[in-house]
C-alpha cells in the first residue's frame, strides 16, 4: 500500500511508524524501523561493528604489526595503536592481493574483487579490496533509500525509472581478480539485472561498452516507454545533463528509428538491437512526430516534463563538485525536485537522505553505522590518531575528514572526503558534503588536485614553451559548464625568456594547442578516461591573458581584505567576479587539438 500521509521533514519516519492515518506496507515499515533503530545509539552500534570488523580481521597481518593480538576487539586498544592511514600507506599490503598473495594479508576473510577509485595524485587507480559479504551488506542499506522515498512520493512502484546507466571497463589484476568500478560491479551483478523490470533501459544497453551505441539505446527505449516514466535519473548530474544534450543533438535520428520501428544501423551490438527490439516493436508516427515537435525549434526548457509527463522527480547526486549542474537540471526538469538518495564512495557506503525532497543546495546524508566504524578528523588538525573523534562525538557545524575502517581491511583509512555536520537524526549525525580534500577541478568522475595541475602546466611549459624562449608566469584555472561536456579551462600568462616583446607574440597558436593536449597527457587515468571512453569531459582549453593580469588578481583580492603578505594565487577561481576580471583580459584561447593517450591498465 502507498502512503497516505507524508510529512515535511525528517520526522516522517517516525510519524509513519505511530500514525494510524499512515498506511505503509509491512516491508516498508519493517526497513524504516530498522533506520530508527540504526540511528537510536550509535556509539553502541558502532561499538559492536568495529567489535565484529577486529574479531575477523585482528589476526591479519597489517593489524598484527600495529601490535593487536589475534582476538583483541577493544576500541581503546585499537585507537591507541592502530595508525591513521592513506593510500599510499596500505598500497604494498593491497598489491600483494593484488598480485595473488592469499595470506590474511589485511582481513582474515578473503579478498574476491577490487573497485577501483579515483586516481591518486600520482595519477594511479586505488584498487579498493573487497570482501565476499561486502556487496550484500551494501545492497541492504540501499534497500533503506526506497521506503524513505515512498513517504514522500506515493505511486512509484506504479511505473518504471529512466535512468542512463553506463559500465567502464575492467580488468584483472595479476593474480586473477577482477578490478572494476562500484557501478560496474553493481549492474553485472545478478541482483541488479533481477531489477530490470523497473528500468526502462535493457541490461543489454546498460552493459554496452559503447558509450554512444548505450546511450542511444538507452534514449529510444526511454522514448518508447514515455508513459511509463515516473522518475528520470543518472548516478551524477553531469551525467544526466550529457543524456539530454545527446537528446539535442540526435532527436532527429531517434525520431526516425521510432518512425520506422527498427534501430540505426549505427547501433551494431547484436545484444543491444535484440533487447531494443524487444521494446521497439512497431513503427510509431505518432511518437516520431510528437519527439520532432517537441524538439525541432531547439527550445529545451521543461523538456523532461514535456516529454516524460508522469515524472515526479529527477534523480541524481548534485552535492560536491555536481552542483554546478543544479541550474542546468533545473532549466530542463521545469522545476521538478532534484533528489540526491544516497551518500557511497567504493570504500564505503555511508548514509542516506532521509529528507529526499529539500532543495538540492541543502542535502544531507545521515550516517549509517552498521556499515564501517566511522572516525572523523577536524578540518585543518594534523592527522593524528589522538585527533580523530568518534561518530556520536561530531558537532554541528564542524567540517571534518571522513576516516572508516571496513570489513575487508582497511583501517583507520583517510577517504578523504569533507563533510560539514548539519544536524541528527534521532543520535545519528547529519553530514553535507562538502568537497574532496584538495581537490581543484572536477567536472564528473575526474578529480585533478594543485599538485598535479602544477604538474601538468610545468610539463608543458617545459617541453613545448622553452624551446621557443617562453614559460608561464602564473596561471589559474577554472571548470567551464557553458556547454555540454564541460571542460578544464587554464588561465596562463606568458613570459619571454629572451627578450622584451610580448610572449604572445612569438609562441603561435599550434604551440598553444599542443600545449592543451600536452597538459592533458600529465593529468590522471580517470580525467584521460572520461576525455577518450565516455566523452563526459570536453578538450582542454588555454586561455592566455595579457601580461600583468595576475597583478591586477591579486589587486582584487587586497582591496577585499587578504593581506599582501599572504597572499597566494588561486589556482582555481570560482568567484563570478574574478572569473569576469580573467576573461576581459583574455588575449587568445587554444583548444587540445586531439584526445590524450589512455588505455586500460594490464
Amino acid at each position: 500500500m502507498a502512503v497516505t500521509t507524508p510529512a515535511a521533514d525528517v520526522s516522517a519516519i517516525g510519524a509513519a511508524l505511530r500514525s494510524p492515518a499512515a498506511t505503509v506496507s509491512e516491508a516498508d515499515a519493517e526497513k524504516l524501523r530498522l533506520i530508527e533503530e540504526l540511528t537510536s545509539d550509535v556509539d553502541a552500534a558502532q561499538d559492536r561493528v568495529l567489535s565484529e570488523i577486529l574479531g575477523r580481521n585482528a589476526g591479519a597481518e597489517y593489524l598484527t604489526r600495529c601490535g593487536l593480538d589475534a582476538g583483541d576487539i577493544a576500541r581503546a586498544t585499537f585507537r591507541a595503536k592502530v595508525p591513521v592511514v592513506s593510500y599510499d600507506d596500505l598500497k604494498p599490503y593491497i598489491q600483494r592481493i593484488a598480485d595473488g598473495d592469499r595470506s590474511p594479508v589485511l582481513s582474515t576473510h578473503p579478498i574476491t574483487e577490487f573497485l577501483t577509485s579515483s586516481g591518486t595524485s600520482a595519477g594511479e587507480l586505488k584498487l579498493i579490496p573487497v570482501a565476499m559479504d561486502d556487496s550484500g551488506r551494501r545492497h541492504a542499506l540501499h534497500g533503506l533509500i526506497g521506503p524513505v522515498l515512498n513517504l514522500y512520493v506515493p505511486g512509484l512502484d506504479k511505473g518504471k525509472g529512466l535512468y542512463f546507466m553506463f559500465v567502464k571497463s575492467e580488468t584483472r589484476t595479476r593474480g586473477g581478480l577482477t578490478a572494476w568500478t562500484v557501478l560496474t560491479s553493481v549492474y553485472k551483478s545478478d541482483r541488479f539485472k533481477s531489477m530490470a523490470n523497473a528500468y526502462t533501459s535493457p541490461t543489454a544497453a546498460i552493459l554496452c561498452s559503447d558509450a554512444f551505441q548505450s546511450m542511444y539505446a538507452q534514449m529510444v527505449c526511454g522514448l518508447c516507454q514515455r508513459h511509463d516514466v515516473v522518475r528520470v535519473g543518472a548516478v551524477f548530474g553531469a551525467s544526466l545533463v550529457r543524456a539530454i544534450r545527446f537528446l539535442q543533438l540526435n532527436w532527429g535520428q531517434l525520431a526516425a528509428d521510432i518512425e520506422a520501428g527498427e534501430l540505426s544501423p549505427r547501433v551494431d551490438d547484436p545484444s543491444v538491437r535484440e533487447a531494443v527490439s524487444g521494446i521497439l516493436r512497431r513503427p510509431d508516427a505518432e511518437l516520431a512526430e510528437f519527439i520532432r515537435a517537441e524538439c525541432s525549434n531547439g527550445d529545451f526548457a521543461d523538456i523532461i516534463t514535456r516529454i516524460w509527463p508522469n515524472t515526479k522527480y529527477v534523480d541524481a547526486v548534485v552535492t560536491g563538485s555536481m552542483a554546478q549542474y543544479i541550474p542546468t537540471l533545473q532549466y530542463y526538469s521545469g522545476g521538478l525536485p532534484i533528489v540526491s538518495t544516497s551518500y557511497a564512495s567504493s570504500e564505503c557506503f555511508f548514509g542516506i537522505n532521509l529528507r529526499p525532497m529539500c532543495d538540492p543546495s541543502e542535502v544531507s546524508y545521515t550516517i549509517m553505522p552498521n556499515m564501517a566504524y566511522f572516525e572523523f578528523l577536524p578540518v585543518g588538525e594534523a592527522a593524528d590518531a589522538r585527533s580523530l573523534v568518534e561518530l556520536a562525538g561530531v558537532e554541528i557545524g564542524r567540517e571534518y575528514e571522513v576516516v572508516v575502517t571496513t570489513y575487508a581491511g582497511l583501517s583507520r583509512y583517510r577517504v578523504g572526503d569533507v563533510l560539514r555536520v548539519t544536524g541528527f537524526h534521532n543520535a545519528a549525525p547529519e553530514f553535507r558534503f562538502v568537497r574532496r580534500q584538495n581537490v581543484l577541478l572536477s567536472v564528473d568522475t575526474d578529480k585533478t588536485d594543485e599538485a598535479e595541475l602544477q604538474r601538468a602546466v610545468e610539463r608543458a611549459s617545459s617541453a613545448l614553451l622553452r624551446p621557443r624562449g617562453a614559460s608561464v608566469a602564473d596561471f589559474t584555472s577554472r571548470v567551464c559548464t557553458d556547454r555540454i561536456p564541460g571542460h578544464y579551462v587554464i588561465y596562463w600568462e606568458l613570459h619571454k625568456l629572451l627578450t622584451e616583446a610580448a610572449a604572445g607574440d612569438t609562441v603561435d597558436g599550434e604551440t598553444l594547442g599542443r600545449c592543451c593536449l600536452e597538459v592533458e597527457e600529465a593529468l590522471n587515468p580517470v580525467y584521460r578516461r572520461n576525455r577518450v571512453t565516455d566523452g563526459s569531459i570536453g578538450p582542454l582549453e588555454i586561455r592566455v591573458v595579457r601580461p600583468g593580469t595576475f597583478e591586477v588578481l591579486m589587486g582584487v583580492a587586497v582591496s577585499r581584505g587578504t593581506s599582501i603578505g599572504q597572499y597566494k594565487v588561486p589556482r582555481c577561481v570560482t568567484l563570478p567576479s574574478m572569473v569576469e576580471l580573467l576573461d576581459s583580459r583574455v588575449v587568445s584561447s587554444h583548444f587540445s587539438p586531439a584526445l590524450p593517450r589512455w588505455t586500460l591498465a594490464p
